[in-house]
């Protein structure tokens, strides 16, 4: 491993708030030097003249180059980024591999809301955790015989990560002609998106109490009944890993399935993202899927809220590829998939068609699962969140070092290597 001070971290675009800037403070504690690459205004407000900043703001076709000759100029080491399937960040990854520079990864916790994910080369359907079998997990634990963690405090960062959002859309839309070339991945307008986080933190107020009348309804109704876990339309797991377009196909297809295999007596929950922001038109699809499948007074729509109290009464869930996946996993309900996902193993992931699955859904080996969400917490998700302050702490007592190591978290456990989680936790 190259000494710390031989090291040179390149961060991209990173989680909306001061995270990456905390972390390119800490790397430059331990001896690296650190650049950062901003697109808009907000990723220069957030990096908040901290030293290293270089500016893009050419044509998107002149990136690839761009980048690449940024990291043979400062011999970059590391290439630092949020997620792996924006368009920018896939290119740079491939510029960095050519060069032999290592990719690290951060992504919302495939066991969220208590940890983040790190990885190196790839995450979600790009992780080593999709040719990663059980059994190879297994004996990784083995070797180890690490007790299985407890979930740190809750960090609620749901309210940060809305602030957040909405500032940094505001930076961008009032950024001035610095940045005059630069066009969001998401395929909206910096207005559009600007004024979607506005609206969603101005109505959080109004939805709350919606959420709180649906879901006490569904509670209270007396009906078996089945969830669906609805996903953002523009979140890179749905567009990237999976075969839908849109939310609209899956929820058609789901409807269709319950209206062909479920009892007549059970009824359909289809749970809304907790960040979605109306740009799908969610309501207006699940009612045209209800009148064409034949499902009125069968199916119920609630915006977001929390998944465990819906869970404890459950009898299965449906989604594309939801990290929410690994809370029906943990309750041990059965489980079906549309998409890649990190938790898609034989052992507990339903095989059965849709409506068969609705008919008579097999259970998971709940045993296989733990194991599976064991390895999981002892490799690649780490305590904390990017949004809240307390959140950032202890991440950042933990990753840093993780992103220093030779080894990278999955190769770190059997290699004895692997951090030390409950004693970082305790001082959280």
């Amino acid at each position: 491993m190259l000494p710390f001070d031989d090291r040179t971290f390149l961060m991209l675009q990173g989680p909306h708030g001061p995270f990456f800037r905390q972390l390119g403070e800490m790397l430059r504690s331990a001896g690296a030097r650190v650049l950062r690459v901003g697109f808009n205004r907000g990723d220069e407000a957030f990096w908040f003249r901290a030293p290293g900043f270089h500016r893009f703001n050419g044509d998107a076709d002149r990136w690839a180059d761009w980048v690449a000759a940024l990291m043979a100029e400062h011999a970059v080491t590391d290439l630092v980024l949020y997620g792996d399937c924006r368009p920018i960040h896939a290119q740079a990854i491939r510029e960095a591999r050519y060069l032999g520079i290592t990719v690290h990864i951060f992504e919302e916790g495939y066991l969220r809301p208590y940890w983040v994910t790190y990885e190196r080369d790839g995450s979600n359907g790009h992780s080593r955790l999709m040719d990663t079998s059980v059994a190879q997990m297994r004996a990784a634990l083995a070797a180890s015989e690490i007790d299985q963690p407890d979930a740190p405090a809750r960090w609620g960062d749901m309210r940060q990560h809305v602030f957040y959002g909405a500032l940094y859309h505001f930076l961008v839309l009032f950024g001035g002609r610095a940045y005059r070339n630069f066009v969001p991945h998401r395929g909206m307008s910096v207005m559009q998106e600007f004024e979607l986080y506005l609206k969603r933190l101005l109505a959080m107020p109004l939805h709350r109490i919606q959420r709180a009348i649906e879901t006490r309804k569904v509670r209270r109704g007396g009906f078996p009944y089945h969830l669906v876990l609805l996903q953002l339309e523009h979140d890179s797991s749905f567009r990237n890993h999976s075969g839908f377009a849109s939310q609209t196909e899956f929820i058609d297809l789901v409807m269709a399935g319950f209206a062909e295999g479920a009892p007549a007596h059970h009824h359909l929950v289809l749970k809304a993202h907790p960040l979605e922001d109306g740009r799908a038109h969610i309501a207006r699809t699940i009612r045209e899927a209800i009148a064409r499948h034949g499902l009125r007074g069968r199916v119920h729509f609630l915006r977001g809220g929390k998944l465990a109290p819906l869970l404890a009464q459950a009898r299965s869930a449906v989604t594309v590829n939801s990290t929410a996946g690994q809370q029906v996993l943990w309750h041990g309900l059965p489980l079906k998939i549309f998409g890649r996902a990190v938790y898609d193993k034989p052992e507990f992931v339903a095989q059965q068609p849709l409506p068969e699955f609705f008919a008579a859904p097999r259970r998971p080996d709940t045993r296989a699962y733990r194991d599976y969400r064991h390895y999981l917490l002892e490799t690649s998700q780490v305590p904390g969140g990017f949004y809240s302050a307390r959140g950032r702490r202890a991440l950042l007592r933990q990753v840093v070092d993780m992103m220093l190591a030779p080894e990278d978290p999955y190769d770190a456990l059997p290699a004895g290597n692997a951090a030390p989680r409950q004693q970082l936790r305790l001082v959280g």
